[in-house]
């Protein structure tokens, strides 16, 4: 399935439901905090932070 037979796919299930796509704003500051969670995770893992005792470890998959 190429990505423009994907696109279409996933507008056409979106389509069915009457509230459809999420505003842009909202989907900006969902990618945004899940971006943020991945840096953090990584910067836990290759960079210089290290994590709180409590901090429980975290997955990047």
């Amino acid at each position: 399935m190429s990505l423009r037979e994907t696109q279409q796919a996933v507008d056409r299930w979106i389509g069915q439901y009457k509230e459809g796509y999420f505003p842009p704003l909202t989907n900006l500051a969902r990618l945004t905090e899940e971006v943020g969670e991945l840096a953090r995770e990584l910067n836990h893992r290759f960079g210089e932070k290290t994590k709180k005792p409590e901090e429980a470890e975290g997955s990047i998959a």
